[in-house]
């Protein structure tokens, strides 16, 4: 239990960036808390690290800073992010109780995110017999995971360049209309797929699930917010209405084509 309150002053500290401008505490924070809490859970069971456990730590530091990296170069390059960052609803000031709750609840969620691995690794330091088998899938389905979001952000960011004014359709978006998010949605499951052979007791299960559920709500609403943007830019285009009939919204496979009218899901 100890070193959930170590991470959790990790996560406290490097998502305070929200503090200089509200979006952060989802974006660049999010991004540098993962990878802060990856490498402090690498010094805090240094001793018990194994190949696979390294592999999934090493995957979520290195998705963390991609993200963050991503975020600031978007939004210094990208005229139409910042349009999107700095509109009057996101950039008004926020008063600092909401500010407070939203920071404290960005520091819980991302804790139970990384926590799996953490506990796998501090159930093993006490002598459990922890499966390993489990943390290498774990790490396979994460990596994969990065993998897609990294292909599909580029892909994205490559269409604009060519073309700024359309929506993008090849590639992933092939697929399904958010395959960034679909990415990671596949990366934390691979994440939370580590508890399974972590002989979790049955606090450390409630803390991984809230983590884990707390991110796929995240994702889903991510990808109502685009799809009421995407509605209002291309709502007419006749391509693009045929587009969002045939291609699933979040999950490839799964037909859930839209979550307009979800409001539940407004995060």
């Amino acid at each position: 239990m100890e070193h959930l309150w170590i991470l959790l002053a990790v996560s406290f500290a490097v998502s305070a960036v929200g503090w200089i401008y509200f979006i952060y505490f989802f974006s660049i924070g999010y991004g540098l808390s993962i990878s802060a809490l990856s490498a402090t859970t690498v010094i805090l069971f240094y001793e018990q690290l194994t190949t696979p456990s390294i592999a999934l730590l090493a995957v979520l530091f290195i998705y963390g800073i991609r993200l963050a990296m991503y975020l600031l170069i978007r939004e210094k390059r990208s005229a139409s992010y910042k349009k999107i960052l700095y509109q009057p609803e996101i950039s008004q000031r926020k008063p600092v109780f909401v500010m407070l709750m939203i920071w404290i609840s960005c520091a819980l969620l991302y804790v139970g995110q990384i926590s799996p691995a953490s506990f796998y690794l501090a159930n093993m330091a006490e002598g459990a017999e922890v499966n390993e088998l489990w943390m290498w899938i774990g790490a396979v389905v994460a990596a994969l995971g990065v993998l897609i979001e990294a292909i599909a952000d580029a892909q994205k960011s490559a269409a604009k360049r060519r073309n700024p004014k359309r929506f993008v359709d090849h590639g992933l978006y092939r697929i399904v209309r958010c395959p960034n998010y679909f990415g990671e949605v596949l990366m934390w499951t691979g994440s939370f797929l580590v508890c399974i052979g972590a002989c979790c007791s049955v606090w450390q299960w409630v803390v991984a699930a809230l983590g884990y559920i707390g991110i796929i709500y995240v994702m889903f609403s991510g990808a109502r917010r685009l799809e009421l943007r995407q509605t209002e830019t291309y709502g007419n285009d006749p391509e693009f209405q045929a587009y969002i009939k045939r291609t699933p919204i979040l999950l490839p496979l799964v037909p859930i084509y839209s979550v307009a009218k979800h409001k539940w899901l407004q995060a």
